[in-house]
């Protein structure tokens, strides 16, 4: 059956049997599409309206055919998959062979465009860094494995620079998972160790663009703890990390390294 035939621009509950089942595949497809139009308005804008009215099976279905796109040759299946998935962690599901697809993909994938002319938003870093912070207000969700994978995108060596607001991005995904009330000290601030060793390992000369994409999610990390973090919606107060004043102290004493001109809180010594 023509794709376009299998497309439904309504709503997923005017639908029943094959022909609900053809819309879920298209829409799989269209996640594919070089045409921003069709991906990201189409297909996305499709998965944000449907997975609410899913059903168990079909939201399972929908996420191991997402999941599987992270190997898909196109960046923007890539790169729109974690948007998907994140939905379906807002809708309450979510599997461990999801989060090893996940975590397989996203510090090694080396397309950090932000916009293309041509294939719209790319956007796989600040994309991935939507379904951590998704991840990140599931209570069940053990946060050390969030806060692994943040630092370990954050420090692949790559030739971008973030362009395109990636590292505020991930900056929010960070401070949602340090707002989580049963976080302790060590794992609220122990994530910096990785980030603090990579940037003593800087020498003279240009800043690598992974050393200047972390020093820029550190810094807006740092105005979210301080400042408090909204909800995706906006609604409410903020929320108040949970261990405020040792992230803080933590977050300038690692950015100190990379600062000569920043004292250090805890007295470190700094390169």
């Amino acid at each position: 059956m023509d794709d376009t035939l299998r497309r439904h621009d309504g709503d997923i509950g005017e639908l029943r049997g094959p022909a609900r089942t053809a819309a879920l595949e298209a829409l799989v497809a269209d996640l594919r599409s070089p045409d921003p139009l069709v991906r990201d308005e189409g297909a996305y804008g499709a998965a944000v309206r449907w997975i609410p009215g899913l059903d168990a099976v079909e939201r399972r279905w929908l996420g191991d055919r997402t999941a599987g796109l992270f190997d898909d040759p196109g960046i923007q299946a890539r790169a729109f998959a974690p948007l998907v998935l994140a939905r379906l962690v807002d809708a309450g599901v979510w599997r461990q062979e999801w989060w090893e697809a996940f975590a397989g993909w996203y510090p090694g994938e080396t397309d950090l465009r932000g916009y293309d002319s041509e294939l719209g938003w790319v956007h796989a870093a600040a994309h991935g860094a939507d379904l951590l912070a998704a991840l990140a207000r599931c209570p069940e969700q053990d946060p050390a494995p969030l806060f692994e994978l943040a630092v370990a995108r954050l420090l692949a060596d790559t030739g971008q620079v973030f362009d395109a607001q990636e590292d505020d991005r991930i900056a929010r995904a960070l401070a949602q998972l340090l707002c989580r009330p049963g976080l302790a000290v060590a794992g609220s601030v122990g994530w910096l160790d990785a980030v603090s060793a990579a940037f003593r390992t800087g020498e003279p000369g240009p800043v690598p663009p992974w050393a200047s994409n972390a020093m820029r999610t550190l810094r807006m990390l740092y105005l979210l703890v301080d400042r408090g973090l909204l909800a995706p919606g906006g609604d409410g107060p903020p929320s108040t990390v949970t261990h405020r004043e040792a992230v803080l102290d933590a977050l300038a004493t690692t950015l100190a390294i990379v600062t000569p001109y920043l004292p250090s809180p805890s007295g470190r010594d700094q390169v």
